[in-house]
């Protein structure tokens, strides 16, 4: 799915500027990734799924 792995490059990208440029520590970069393993294991993944890909259907309506 084309969306899901942008997004992951998005996030994976924004935690590493995160780490790099705004003094995030690598521990909380490491507690960023297990919660999102682990939410995406819970029951709550596909009401988050749908809300992300709604608002990608959304994004996708407005014309620039």
């Amino acid at each position: 799915m084309i969306v899901s792995f942008s997004a992951v490059a998005l996030l994976g990208l924004t935690v590493f500027l995160l780490v790099k440029k705004a003094d995030l520590n690598v521990g909380h970069a490491i507690v960023c990734v297990l919660f999102g393993f682990f939410l995406a294991g819970s029951s709550a993944a596909p009401s988050i799924r749908d809300g992300v890909q709604g608002a990608v259907q959304l994004i996708k309506k407005i014309d620039f």
